[in-house]
């Protein structure tokens, strides 16, 4: 497994891939407005094809593939050269073949015992998921006192208003969130207001 330094992200885009133009316009609008990833997750039949346009047409972004939930999804995204991946959960198929795939792998925890299981892994990242609905900021800085050695990134019910308090932890590297890629505004193609907010929430205020 590699290592990707996810801390220069701050935020990662949660994208929900519609076709391949226009998840296109979006990473380009995400990157004018100063983002330099975004995670396509692999909810639709378009999320793969997507992955490679962006990728290839915008070579400037980080392009991760998110929810990634069993061996055949991260051996399509190892295939398409995606150096980046993110799960929702961690059974142990999916990290024993995640650690020796050559990707960085964030696997999904909601619990303390799921964070001891990554650690059984060697992998110092996990995704907190669902952040909001599992304590939040409160669970964070619980996780911090018996795995001081291990990292965060939040996702789930994480928005423009909240955000900045997850950030603010010592523990949280980056977070996840799509309130700058709503499907009101991708649907209306409406990339000037998601250029704007991906520049807000990259702003250190």
């Amino acid at each position: 497994m590699s290592e990707v330094d996810l801390s220069p992200y701050r935020v990662l885009p949660v994208v929900t891939a519609r076709d391949e133009e226009s998840t296109v316009s979006l990473a380009r609008a995400l990157l004018a407005g100063g983002m330099r990833a975004i995670e396509i997750t692999l909810r639709t039949s378009a999320a793969l094809p997507a992955i490679a346009a962006v990728s290839e047409a915008v070579p400037e972004m980080q392009v991760a593939a998110g929810t990634v939930t069993n061996e055949r999804e991260l051996a399509q995204v190892v295939d398409l050269g995606v150096s980046l991946a993110l799960s929702p959960g961690c059974t142990e198929s999916l990290l024993a073949a995640a650690s020796d795939a050559p990707l960085t792998f964030i696997p999904g925890v909601a619990s303390a015992s799921e964070v001891m299981r990554v650690r059984d892994y060697q992998m110092p990242v996990c995704k907190l998921f669902p952040a909001t609905v599992v304590g939040g900021v409160a669970m964070l800085k619980a996780l911090a006192g018996p795995f001081p050695d291990m990292q965060f990134c939040p996702t789930g019910g994480l928005n423009r208003d909240n955000f900045r308090a997850f950030l603010a932890l010592p523990n949280v590297v980056c977070c996840g969130g799509s309130w700058m890629v709503s499907s009101d505004l991708v649907d209306n193609a409406n990339w000037n207001e998601i250029e704007a907010l991906a520049r807000e929430a990259m702003a250190e205020n």
